[in-house]
C-alpha cells in the first residue's frame, strides 16, 4: 500500500493594517527568540551548561 502525499500552497494579501500587525508580531517573536538564543549560547560558553526548552519557556 502506498501513501499519497499532497502539498497545498496558499497565498493571502493582507491589508496595510494587517501587514503592520503581522510585522509587529513577527518583530516581537524574533526579539524573544534571539533573547533566549543568546541566553542559551552564553550558558554553554561560560558554564558548559545546557538550557533546554523548559528552562527557556
Amino acid at each position: 500500500m502506498t501513501t499519497v502525499h499532497r502539498a497545498y500552497r496558499y497565498r493571502f494579501y493582507p491589508t496595510s493594517e494587517q501587514a503592520d500587525q503581522l510585522a509587529r508580531a513577527f518583530g516581537c517573536v524574533r526579539y524573544v527568540y534571539n533573547h533566549f538564543l543568546r541566553q542559551r549560547t552564553d550558558a554553554w560558553f561560560e558554564r558548559q551548561e545546557r538550557m533546554g526548552y523548559n528552562a527557556t519557556a
